[in-house]
């Protein structure tokens, strides 16, 4: 337990900051999946349009350091290549 003031406004902080970055990172895992739904579904122009906006959320919580830079890029381009393999 935080004994100084200090110390017990950076637990607060610290819980704030916490539900903050599990709310981003849910965001970006609803993004993910909006995509993945929609590939599913086997409707490209419904994927791309998704994929479109997803990209700017993953993007964001790259930048952000909520997730890796190379984690972001491996979402985009998975997520991309399935977009691709679609029939048109």
């Amino acid at each position: 337990m935080a004994n100084t003031a200090q110390a017990k406004k950076r637990a607060r902080q610290a819980d704030a900051h916490r539900e903050h970055n599990t709310g981003m990172r849910s965001s970006v895992r609803t993004a993910i999946k909006k995509v993945v739904a929609t590939i599913e579904a086997g409707d490209k122009t419904a994927a791309q349009t998704a994929y479109a906006n997803a990209v700017p959320v993953i993007d964001k919580m790259a930048r952000k350091g909520l997730i890796d830079k190379n984690k972001a890029a491996r979402h985009k381009s998975r997520l991309n290549q399935h977009i691709k393999a679609l029939q048109a």
